[in-house]
């Protein structure tokens, strides 16, 4: 990126009428804090109102406004691109509201650029495994639990927990979702059970207001995937395979709490962390023939006790 498109994606993050940090430019942008400055003072001089103030960085002056934004045929492409991944994996609300921003982007673009994009539509799609039922995901709760979580309210939930009958009614106080596993997770700290909790969103039978903000401050949705989440009910597998047996483990391998390998000789010492010794041992049965348990023992028990079952079956 030359600095001509870095003085006009600088400004273009200013119009956003939030503080921005002069580190959250630099690092955007991969270049030092004195950089940063001298780029501040060039869009200045250019006759750019910036206010800036110590402690918060920099942003546009109230009532400045700058024409529209066009768009490369390049951020344009990904934008179709990210409408079918969400168009698949949000509700129609979401997916709806994606899509008339959408159409006020491509309002700026040039004809030839339009036409380019009409065509590429119909050639991005993104499907789901034939073999595999449609997953609940439980995205029509998106829109309300995006907006507590901007405005701090606190949710009255109806759920019904893993291999329970009954739905629970509780009080939680909104941290962040994320995706994982064709899923929707929301983390929340639960004044029933008096800590956070990860919800998976299609477990959730009805979501209402309760009129009260956040009474507690919370951390951060990253922070708390990166130093919060708990890791005390997590146990630690290793597994050692050749190098061979373990390129034909797939993506599998992360389903089943993949965290790293090393290589000793010839083989492979898979590291994995897992909630349950059951449901890993029962994966390993289907791999068993090409990976050796390194530890721990409870788990080769499990594996034969699994063994044992089977024998009298056969």
């Amino acid at each position: 990126m030359n600095r001509l498109q870095r003085l006009s994606a600088i400004l273009i993050q200013l119009q956003s009428g939030s503080w921005v940090r002069s580190q959250d430019i630099a690092q955007r942008f991969k270049i030092s804090s004195r950089t940063v400055y001298r780029d501040i003072q060039s869009l200045e001089a250019s006759g750019v109102p910036i206010v800036a103030e110590a402690g918060y960085g920099y942003r546009m002056m109230d009532g400045y406004k700058l024409p529209p934004v066009s768009f490369t045929l390049q951020e344009a492409t990904a934008l179709i691109t990210a409408e079918k991944l969400i168009e698949k994996h949000t509700d129609q609300g979401l997916d709806q509201d994606y899509k008339s921003a959408l159409y006020k982007i491509k309002s700026v673009l040039h004809k030839s650029d339009k036409d380019y994009l009409a065509a590429l539509d119909e050639n991005i799609q993104v499907l789901h495994n034939p073999y595999l039922p449609v997953p609940t995901t439980g995205s029509h709760f998106l829109q309300p639990l995006i907006e507590a979580i901007s405005k701090k309210q606190r949710l009255k939930i109806e759920y019904q927990a893993r291999n329970a009958d009954q739905t629970t009614g509780r009080e939680i106080e909104p941290v962040g979702i994320f995706y994982q596993l064709s899923k929707w997770h929301l983390v929340a700290y639960c004044h029933l059970r008096k800590d956070y909790r990860d919800f998976r969103l299609d477990r959730f039978k009805k979501v209402s207001p309760t009129g009260q903000h956040f009474t507690i401050k919370h951390p951060t949705l990253k922070k708390y995937l990166g130093q919060f989440k708990r890791k005390e009910n997590l146990l630690s597998v290793e597994l050692r395979m050749t190098g061979v047996a373990v390129k034909y483990l797939g993506d599998q391998k992360y389903y089943n709490g993949y965290v790293s390998e090393k290589i000793q000789g010839e083989h492979h010492i898979l590291q994995f962390l897992t909630y349950s010794l059951t449901g890993f041992a029962q994966w390993y049965m289907m791999i068993g023939a090409y990976a050796e348990i390194v530890g721990p023992e409870e788990l080769k028990l499990e594996v034969k006790k699994h063994l044992d079952i089977l024998a009298k079956k056969i």
